[in-house]
C-alpha cells in the first residue's frame, strides 16, 4: 500500500476521513474493470471517504461493487433530491441496495437551492422527517446538505442541527463576492462538518469551447499539465482547506483526483499564505466577467 494521505476530523461526527474525498462522478459512465480500478486506486493511497448521489448517472451502480470489499473500512455519503419524506425514503432505500451497503456514515438532501426546495423539505412530510427516521433506526449516521446558495445554506442550519454542509469553496466568486464566507464562519462557531467542492473550478466554459479531456466538468476546471494552471489549483486547495474544509471533492475525473492526493501533503504542511492569496485575487480580476453562477443563485444579494 502506498503511503495514506492525511486524515482530518469532520466536524462534531468523530469522523476521521481522508483529505481528499473520491467523488462518485469518477466512475460515471466507465467500465466495470475501470471504476474497479480506479476505488482500488484510492484505497490504496489511504482514501477513506467516498460520495456519490442518484443524480451522477450510473455511479451508483459502478461504485457499489468496486467499493464492496472495502466498505467496513471507509466512511461512505450518499444523496437524495427528493425533497418529500415518502420520495426521500424510497430514493435512500434504493441507494442502500444499489451501493451494497447497510447504511451511509453521512446522507444529505442534495442541492438545496430555492426557497419552494427549503418548505418542502423541512414543511410536514418533509425528506427531513425520513433522515431523522433513517438516522434512528441505523440507516445514516450523520444528516447533512449540499447547497450552491449561501442564503438556503443559513436558513438550513437555523431550521436543523446539521452534521455536514457540503459547500463550493470557488476561489473567483469568493474572492470577488464573498461567496463561501458566511458557511465558513458558522461551521467554526457551531462544529459542523466543512466538505469542499469546487476548488479546482477556474471559470464557466464559454460558448463553442471545447471540454478536451474534462467532459463529466460541467464549469471548466484547471487544466493540468500547464504549470501556472497547477500552481493556482494547489493554492485553491490550500485556500479551501484555511477556511475549515476537512476535504476536498475534486471534479469528476480521475485526473483531478490523482492531482489532488499527488498535492495534498504539500497543501495540509505548507498553509496558505499571503503569496497564494495574492496569486489568485489576480487570477480572479481576470475571470470574473466568466463566474459559474451569478451573485443571486449562489444567495449573496441578502448578505
Amino acid at each position: 500500500m502506498s503511503k495514506a494521505i492525511p486524515k482530518r476530523t469532520l466536524g462534531k461526527t468523530g469522523l476521521e476521513i481522508s483529505a481528499v474525498t473520491f467523488g462518485g462522478i469518477i466512475n460515471t459512465d466507465e467500465t466495470p474493470e475501470d471504476a474497479k480500478r480506479f476505488v482500488e486506486s484510492a484505497i490504496d493511497r489511504g482514501v477513506n471517504y467516498f460520495d456519490v448521489a442518484p443524480t451522477y448517472g450510473n455511479a451508483q451502480e459502478r461504485l457499489g461493487p468496486a467499493l464492496e470489499p472495502f466498505r467496513k473500512h471507509v466512511f461512505l455519503a450518499c444523496k437524495t433530491m427528493e425533497r418529500t419524506k415518502d420520495g426521500a425514503k424510497k430514493l435512500m432505500l434504493e441507494s442502500l441496495k444499489l451501493l451494497r451497503t447497510d447504511h451511509f456514515d453521512v446522507y444529505q438532501m442534495h442541492a438545496m437551492s430555492t426557497q419552494d426546495d427549503y418548505d418542502a423539505a423541512f414543511g410536514p412530510d418533509g425528506a427531513i422527517e425520513t433522515l431523522v427516521w433513517a438516522k434512528r433506526e441505523g440507516l445514516i449516521r450523520n444528516i447533512g446538505f449540499s447547497t450552491h446558495n449561501e442564503d438556503l445554506a443559513m436558513m438550513c442550519l437555523d431550521a436543523f442541527p446539521f452534521d455536514t454542509v457540503l459547500f463550493p469553496f470557488q476561489f473567483s466568486l469568493g474572492y470577488t463576492i464573498g461567496w463561501g464566507e458566511r458557511v465558513a464562519e458558522r461551521s467554526k462557531a457551531d462544529g459542523y462538518g466543512l466538505l469542499a467542492m469546487k476548488t479546482l473550478i477556474h471559470r464557466a466554459w464559454l460558448n463553442g469551447e471545447t471540454r478536451g479531456p474534462y467532459p463529466k466538468s460541467w464549469c471548466k476546471p484547471f487544466f493540468l499539465g500547464d504549470a501556472q494552471q497547477e500552481a493556482l489549483a494547489v493554492a485553491a486547495m490550500k485556500r479551501a482547506i484555511n477556511m475549515g474544509a476537512a476535504t476536498l471533492i475534486p471534479p469528476g475525473n480521475f485526473a483531478h483526483f490523482e492531482f489532488m492526493l499527488r498535492n495534498i501533503d504539500a497543501v495540509i504542511s505548507e498553509p496558505f499564505a499571503e503569496v497564494d492569496a495574492i496569486m489568485l485575487k489576480t487570477e480572479s480580476e481576470k475571470v470574473k466577467e466568466w463566474p459559474i453562477f451569478t451573485p443571486e443563485k449562489v444567495g449573496i444579494h441578502a448578505a
